[in-house]
């Protein structure tokens, strides 16, 4: 088999993303690491889809089941408890928790509903939390991608994580 018979892993525009957000972590001399629900390691495979990447990727977490958030990041089973999972509180823990554990200056968090809903979502499909931790400043936003099915909320939520986190950087050092 030749390698071009292989299938792309990394979309274009989102291993262009992890390039540019890569060159703002290696120009600082920083590390980051993810934490991540909904999109299941995706955010962490556009890292490290740009050749080099080991010199700014400390490492990743998939934290799906809402247990695991408490038991790999330390996200305290009462504030998922008062906030829910999909909440801005537990994704900035979750960024905490992460870049604590591999001792990385930048997090990318992200916990969300992806589709399709569940009994007992208290969450609309489509609703997603990133947190992104940049040399101890922490920002998380709500996004409302709305149902463009399952794989559409996944890809939005990896593009705004990688790009947010960008813009977070860039803006510390404005």
């Amino acid at each position: 088999m030749e390698l071009s018979d292989y299938p792309v892993l990394v979309a274009p525009e989102l291993a262009q993303a992890a390039a540019e957000l890569g060159l703002r972590l290696r120009e600082r001399g920083w590390t980051v690491a993810t934490a991540e629900s909904l999109t299941g390691g995706a955010i962490a495979a556009a890292l490290t889809a740009v050749a080099g990447s080991s010199e700014y990727v400390a490492g990743g977490l998939i934290t799906y089941q809402t247990e695991q958030k408490t038991i790999q990041l330390e996200v305290s089973a009462e504030l998922i408890e008062r906030c829910g999972v999909v909440s801005k509180e537990v994704a900035v823990a979750m960024a905490r928790g992460v870049a604590r554990r591999f001792k990385a200056k930048c997090a990318i968090a992200v916990t969300g509903v992806a589709g399709p809903a569940s009994p007992g979502d208290t969450e609309v499909v489509g609703t997603v939390w990133i947190a992104t931790c940049a040399d101890d400043d922490v920002r998380a936003l709500c996004y409302a991608f709305g149902e463009v099915g399952r794989d559409g909320v996944r890809l939005a939520t990896v593009k705004a994580a990688l790009q947010q986190l960008s813009d977070h950087i860039g803006a510390l050092v404005a």
